[in-house]
């Protein structure tokens, strides 16, 4: 089923998704998605997604609590470019029937999460990800123009080392000419040949043991960019949010949004004890590495698998009218949050770096564009600041539909893309092969390159990662492609990206922390 299209758009997050229906009344899209449309990081989104609304907020406070939780790392271009194009976009969001909550006077009702001096975070209760998932899948699927393909993967990108002498470009740049696409059903190749690309396939929690993210995101995007030899950086950068819920066996871990410690909620020891301030004067509403890392610390000093999470001296009504998906879904487990605390751990969460991009979402890679978790804009630095990313991956993906569009005339459409060579793949792979390596890359990422590294445990970590490595990549060349054998190979090669980038880190810095080197962590008083 080779095909062609104006523009092909891998992921059906946020970011995916705004980008189609932005250019879908001028163009042919094609989406591809591994799993189903609902099936995102954007999905799984509870806190909200933060813009400047009303007084006394304004753009320079949004900037400046931007830049202090980035911790110096900032593109401050982009930062103001995201904050200056908010408002714009949260009105767009509200035109596809997103559903904010609103006060009884009819304003949004905000709120705040750590990191934050107003509040200017919009929401919908405590699944806000999901509101916004389910209304743009509807729009997407009332849309003439945009073709879906769920159950579909990925597999590589298509450039001029895939084409031959005959397409070389004089000016030695690459370009990007489509992409390989897996159809998970039929284990069938095909290849979709684009004037446009658009990578936005998530995040990459699932090199960790513990993550928030959902099985999907195991780093598709920044793996085939840095295959297709474009610009990759700040990979060193993965957030742990720190309060995810303890539930031994349960993953994706579950999230315990920071809205509620913005709501009010304190942090505590397994003995009940304020710990907080001892790290930072602002407490549990610090910036998410400080409060990760301090989750840590305490439960490395005590010896327990968890910190408490306290919201039992707010009014009962309040949590449960603001949070009823975490009021239910620790109440099946026997947690009633308005009388008991809430076991909680740091789980990887986010990653800050990822495929360069400049000012229009343009990759180093001409034709193609990336947006959302998996690209790098400049706005989080070393450390996002709360709710941010769902800002920027809309904020961005308009950014990368008025480039496009400009440019699609030029981008033309190659047509002597060679089919995918089956040659030599006559092997099914053993599961218990992938299962294993899969495995033990988890267990050299969490233990190694997690909250608190050290140049001793890196070089560790790129010694075990080398075995295997060179294991799936002999299983890749000899078997039938799957979806758990390129995600394995996914994931090992964005492992090495981020071993590599903290590596080169001589310096603590965001969520990026090491033994070896001082912390010049930026702080501000409370």
């Amino acid at each position: 089923m080779n095909r062609t299209t104006d523009f092909l758009v891998i992921g059906s997050g946020m970011a995916g998704l705004s980008f189609a229906l932005k250019v879908a009344d001028h163009a042919n899209v094609v989406l591809v998605c591994k799993s189903t449309l609902d099936e995102t990081n954007t999905s799984f989104a509870q806190g909200g997604i933060a813009s400047v609304m009303y007084e006394p907020d304004n753009f320079e406070k949004h900037v400046q609590d931007t830049l202090i939780c980035g911790d110096g790392m900032c593109n401050e271009e982009a930062v103001r470019l995201v904050v200056a194009n908010a408002p714009q976009q949260i009105k767009q969001l509200v035109q596809w029937g997103v559903n904010f909550d609103r006060t009884s006077s009819g304003g949004y009702d905000l709120a705040r999460e750590g990191g934050h001096s107003e509040y200017r975070i919009l929401h919908h209760k405590d699944n806000t990800g999901a509101e916004i998932q389910k209304a743009l899948i509807a729009e997407v699927k009332r849309h003439p123009k945009i073709h879906v393909l769920e159950h579909h993967f990925a597999v590589d990108l298509l450039t001029q080392h895939h084409l031959g002498k005959q397409v070389r470009r004089r000016d030695g740049n690459i370009e990007c000419f489509g992409a390989y696409i897996l159809n998970l059903k039929t284990q069938e190749v095909y290849t979709i040949a684009s004037r446009a690309t658009v990578v936005a396939t998530g995040g990459l929690g699932n090199l960790y043991h513990t993550t928030t993210n959902p099985p999907i995101a195991t780093g598709d995007g920044v793996a085939m960019v840095s295959r297709a030899k474009g610009m990759v950086e700040n990979m060193s950068f993965i957030q742990f949010h720190p309060t995810s819920l303890f539930h031994p066996g349960e993953r994706p871990s579950f999230l315990i949004t920071e809205a509620m410690r913005g709501f009010g909620a304190i942090l505590k020891t397994s003995r009940g004890e304020e710990f907080m301030q001892k790290y930072d004067p602002r407490g549990s509403l610090a910036p998410r590495d400080i409060v990760a890392r301090a989750i840590d610390n305490e439960m490395k000093l005590s010896g327990s698998d968890f910190v408490y999470l306290d919201v039992t001296h707010k009014p009962a009504e309040h949590v449960k009218d603001h949070f009823p998906n975490i009021y239910q879904k620790c109440l099946s487990i026997g947690i009633d949050i308005t009388k008991d605390m809430i076991p909680v751990v740091p789980a990887a969460h986010y990653s800050c770096g990822g495929v360069t991009v400049d000012d229009n979402a343009q990759s180093s890679i001409r034709r193609l564009y990336a947006i959302g978790e998996t690209s790098s804009t400049g706005l989080h630095g070393a450390n996002r600041l709360a709710s941010n990313s769902l800002m920027e991956a809309i904020v961005y993906a308009e950014m990368a539909v008025r480039h496009s569009l400009q440019h699609l005339p030029d981008y033309a459409i190659q047509t002597d893309i060679p089919d995918w060579d089956y040659g030599g793949t006559t092997h099914t792979e053993e599961m218990v092969l992938i299962t294993q390596n899969y495995k033990e890359m988890q267990q050299i990422m969490s233990n190694y390159v997690g909250i608190v590294r050290s140049n001793l445990r890196l070089k560790r970590a790129l010694d075990r990662l080398e075995i295997i490595f060179k294991e799936t990549e002999n299983l890749y060349r000899k078997s039938i492609l799957t979806q758990s054998l390129c995600e394995l190979r996914n994931m090992i090669k964005v492992s090495y990206l981020i071993i590599r980038s903290a590596q080169d880190m001589h310096e603590s810095r965001g969520a990026h922390y090491t033994l070896d080197y001082p912390s010049k962590r930026v702080k501000r008083e409370a």
